[in-house]
C-alpha cells in the first residue's frame, strides 16, 4: 500500500467518537504555514465529506511552506465564500469569527510549534465561552451541559478549585439577598449529597445541632453543604448530589437538574446555583461568579481552564488573600491574570473570619475547621480576641478522619464547647465525640471580608450583579 503524500485520499486517523462528532456540523478549521498547502486542502476536502460546513479557515501563522497565506489557501475546488482570517492576536482572531459566524465545532488542524499546549487551553476556553466545541486529531473539548430549567432570576457561584471556601462566600452571599429582600433558595451538589433532591425548609424547621447529629446516626452525610447552607444562612436550601468532574466543570452524573427544578413550584423568587469543587451546576443560569483561591497554584487560576471559569463570569472573589496562603507579589499575578483574561470583569480581595452562629462568650473552646495549618492561630486569635473565649485546642483536620479522632482525643480534654465548621467529618466524627462527652457544639460561619478590589464590600458588588440577574430573568 502506498503510504505517502496522496492529496485526494487523505483519510483521517480519527476514532469513532470524533468522527461522529463531525457529522451535521458547521465548523472553522485552524490552519498554518508549517504545512503544505495541498496537504490542508486534502484534509479539508476530507473533513467536508464527513458532513462538515466549513464556514471559514483561521490562519495561526508559521512560514516554512507558505508565503502568502491569504493567496495560496484559496482552493478553487472548495466553496468560494471560504474566507480566511488572520490576525497578530491569535484569540481576539478566533473570538471575532465565532462571533461573527454560526458555529458547532472549532477544528484544529494546526500543531506544534504553532500552538502549544497553553495555546490549546486557550483556544478551548475562548471556544466554550462562546458554546462552541473544540476537536482536534485525537480529542474533543465541549462546554459543559447547562440546561435551561430556571424560571426564576439566578445566579451560580462556581470555584477553581476545592478547599476555596465557596460554602463560606455562598452563606454571605445569600445573607445579603435575605436581608436585601431578593428571597433567595440555595440549590447545592455534593460528593455526599442525598440520593433523591431534599428541600430544607428554615421557616418550618429550624436546623441545629441535634439535627444534623440524627441524620449522621441515621446513616446520611450530616456534612453537605445544603445542610450548611441552610443552618449558617437561614434561607431554604435543596441538597443534590453529583460525581466526577471534567476539565471544563460538568459532572459525570448528577441529580441536580431534578433538584433545580423543584425550585420553580417554591414561593422563593431568586435561585443560587451553588456548585462543587471545580465542577458547575449543569444548569444554566443568567449570571455567574467565580471563586478562586489565592493558595491554588497560578496556573491553575489563570491557565488551563481556570481561564474559562473566569471568562464566562460575572464577578471574581478570590479568597484567603493573606500571608501565609499568598503574598503580595501572588496576588499582583492574579489580578494581573484576571484583567488579562476578561480585563471588564470585576474581582474583590478577600479573606475568611470565623463567626460563631451564638454566643460563645466565657466558653472554653475547642475549634475544628478545614482551614491550612498555618492560619489556626490567627483563627484563635480573632475568636478570643472579637468573641471573649478561651481557645484551648483546635484542628484543622476535620477532611483526616485518623487525625481528626486523635486531635480530639489530645485536645477536647477541659473543653466546654466544641467550635466546628459544617465539613467532611464535624458531625459523624467531631460532633458524636462531643456529644458523647457532654461538650455542647456550636457551629461557625467563616464570613468574607474583602480586603481590595473594584468594589468595596461583597453587598457593593452583589447588588448590581443581582439587579442585572432580575433584568435577564424579567425578559426570559
Amino acid at each position: 500500500m502506498n503510504r505517502g503524500l496522496d492529496e485526494k485520499n487523505m483519510p483521517l486517523h480519527l476514532d469513532e467518537t470524533l468522527i461522529a462528532s463531525l457529522k451535521n456540523k458547521k465548523g472553522v478549521c485552524l490552519v498554518d504555514g508549517e504545512h503544505y498547502p495541498p496537504v490542508t486542502k486534502a484534509t479539508l476536502q476530507a473533513i467536508e465529506k464527513k458532513g462538515v460546513d466549513i464556514s471559514a479557515l483561521i490562519f495561526l501563522g508559521g512560514t516554512e511552506k507558505i508565503e502568502e497565506p491569504l493567496e495560496e489557501l484559496k482552493f478553487e475546488d472548495l466553496d468560494d465564500d471560504l474566507k480566511i482570517y488572520s490576525g497578530e492576536n491569535i484569540l481576539e482572531t478566533i473570538e471575532k469569527v465565532l462571533n461573527e459566524k454560526e458555529v458547532d465545532l472549532v477544528i484544529d488542524l494546526s500543531d506544534e510549534p504553532i500552538v502549544t499546549y497553553e495555546d490549546r487551553f486557550q483556544i478551548a476556553s475562548s471556544a466554550m465561552d462562546q458554546e462552541t466545541g473544540y476537536l482536534g486529531s485525537d480529542f474533543i473539548l465541549r462546554p459543559p451541559v447547562q440546561e435551561e430549567i430556571l424560571e426564576k432570576p439566578s445566579l451560580s457561584i462556581i470555584g477553581t478549585g476545592k478547599r476555596i471556601g465557596k460554602t463560606g462566600v455562598s452563606v454571605s452571599i445569600a445573607r445579603i439577598l435575605k436581608k436585601k429582600g431578593y428571597d433567595p433558595v440555595i440549590v447545592c451538589m455534593g460528593r455526599g449529597g442525598p440520593q433523591e433532591p431534599v428541600l430544607i425548609d428554615t421557616s418550618d424547621k429550624k436546623v441545629d445541632a441535634d439535627t444534623l447529629l440524627e441524620l449522621s446516626e441515621s446513616g446520611k452525610h450530616a456534612a453537605s453543604d445544603y445542610l450548611e447552607d441552610a443552618l449558617l444562612a437561614d434561607v431554604p436550601t435543596i441538597g443534590c448530589r453529583r460525581c466526577g468532574g471534567g476539565l471544563s466543570g460538568n459532572p459525570f452524573s448528577s441529580n441536580v437538574l431534578k433538584g433545580a427544578d423543584m425550585t420553580n413550584d417554591l414561593p422563593q423568587r431568586f435561585v443560587i446555583m451553588e456548585g462543587s469543587g471545580s465542577t458547575l451546576p449543569p444548569v444554566k443560569t443568567d449570571s455567574r461568579i467565580v471563586l478562586i483561591g489565592a493558595a491554588q497554584p497560578l496556573d491553575h487560576i489563570i491557565k488551563y481552564f481556570g481561564q474559562y471559569r473566569i471568562k464566562t463570569s460575572d464577578l471574581a472573589v478570590v479568597t484567603m488573600c493573606e500571608e501565609p496562603m499568598a503574598g503580595e507579589e501572588k496576588l499582583n499575578k492574579i489580578k494581573e491574570g484576571i484583567k488579562n483574561i476578561k480585563p471588564e470583569l470585576d474581582y474583590l480581595l478577600t479573606k475568611f473570619r470565623p463567626e460563631p452562629s451564638e454566643d460563645i462568650s466565657g466558653q472554653k473552646v475547642f475549634v475544628a475547621s478545614t482551614a491550612p495549618e498555618t492560619i489556626l492561630p490567627t483563627i484563635e486569635t480573632y475568636l478570643e480576641k472579637n468573641f471573649h473565649c478561651d481557645v484551648v485546642g483546635s484542628t484543622n483536620n476535620l477532611s483526616n478522619r485518623k487525625k481528626l479522632r486523635s486531635d480530639l482525643e489530645e485536645g477536647m480534654r477541659s473543653t466546654d464547647l466544641l467550635l466546628t465548621e459544617i465539613k467532611a467529618a464535624s458531625i459523624d466524627i467531631a460532633g458524636k465525640y462531643a456529644k458523647e462527652r457532654g461538650v455542647d457544639i456550636s457551629f461557625m460561619h467563616n464570613e468574607t471580608l474583602v480586603i481590595e478590589g473594584t468594589k468595596n464590600s461583597l453587598e457593593e458588588a452583589i447588588i448590581p450583579l443581582c439587579e442585572k440577574t432580575l433584568k435577564k430573568g424579567d425578559k426570559r
